[in-house]
């Protein structure tokens, strides 16, 4: 018997089938380069942000917690080999400190045992203090690396916020948002978090260095803390290009994408900022500024304006003859 297959109209279709089929452009894997194609560049910036919590899963602070350990066991690899043998040291000494009481206890009850008790109660001494010698070390190797995890975990909770290249209001504006962990070995981020008026006026000295920061690699993150639009804009007279130069309008184009970074998910940027300034003992509604290293690392903070003028007498360009070799001279790490 043939079977008889249903007509079109009474094929019945799952309710997953009936979603739109969206073909979206391909977007470049690098965030920077998507510069080019924001146009607010040419007149000015206008920063904002979007005060939404991530539509994906906030990490939990186990992977964090997971990932600062083994990047405290790579920064520091013979530290857990030191407070092993801290910790044999110390079972040692407890070993034969337990040995020398046993044989102290019986010289000290019997007067015909106590010849050897004086070389006893020396070897007894020297267990004690060979026991808490290298607890003293081992309980400062603990401390130091418990700061250290804590360091890298809130470094690690940075790496994760999520910024846009370009200006743009709700999540439709500017570019796609994107961790600042994709910025790791490409620029050295400024976070410069406070009232607008303090964004502003930073931005203002920062002017006559925007060509210095661009060759050094240096990308500015405002963050308005009162919730107000900023509205940056470059003064073109003073600007020094010449016509006809292209290594010039290279530098210019460089310089204007010094601001153009916008943060996203603004209450996990204040959550991470209140936690790093109740750490600090820095009053909430304080204005303070976090330069990172190349390698996405703090190198330095500070409260009040930040320094441009330090930042490229201290950083070394990313291109020319002092390109690689002074790759890793970011500054010390906080």
């Amino acid at each position: 018997m043939a079977a008889t297959l249903p007509s079109p109209s009474t094929v019945s279709v799952p309710c997953a089938l009936r979603a739109p089929v969206l073909f979206l452009r391909p977007i470049s894997r690098n965030p920077l380069l998507s510069l080019s194609y924001n146009r607010a560049c040419c007149g000015g910036v206008r920063c904002s942000a979007v005060n939404k919590p991530s539509p994906s899963p906030s990490t939990p602070d186990s992977e964090v917690s997971s990932m600062a350990k083994i990047r405290s066991e790579v920064l520091s690899p013979f530290r857990s080999v030191r407070m092993f043998f801290y910790l044999a040291f110390m079972a040692s000494g407890a070993l034969g400190g337990l040995i020398a009481l046993t044989q102290l206890l019986p010289a000290l009850a019997n007067p015909a045992r106590a010849v050897g008790a004086a070389e006893t109660l020396k070897g007894l001494g020297i267990d004690v203090g060979a026991v808490s010698l290298f607890a003293f070390l081992y309980s400062r190797e603990s401390k130091a690396k418990d700061a250290q995890v804590a360091r890298l975990a809130r470094e690690e909770r940075l790496s994760r916020l999520k910024l846009r290249v370009g200006a743009g209001d709700g999540e439709s504006g500017g570019g796609r948002p994107f961790q600042l962990s994709e910025l790791r070995g490409t620029a050295r981020l400024v976070i410069v978090a406070g009232p607008a008026e303090f964004v502003a006026e930073s931005f203002r000295r920062s002017q006559p260095f925007l060509r210095e920061l661009a060759e050094r690699a240096v990308l500015a993150v405002p963050f308005a803390t009162d919730g107000n639009t900023l509205e940056l804009r470059f003064d073109e007279g003073e600007r020094e290009e010449k016509d006809g130069d292209d290594k010039d309008d290279i530098v210019a184009k460089k310089s204007r994408r010094l601001w153009q970074l916008t943060p996203v998910y603004t209450a996990e940027w204040a959550q991470w900022l209140d936690d790093q300034k109740k750490l600090a003992g820095v009053p909430p509604d304080s204005p303070v500024y976090l330069s990172l290293r190349m390698d996405g690392r703090v190198r330095g903070s500070g409260v009040g304006y930040p320094p441009w003028q330090a930042f490229v007498a201290q950083l070394p360009p990313v291109k020319g003859m002092w390109s690689g070799l002074f790759d890793g001279m970011d500054g010390r790490v906080l």
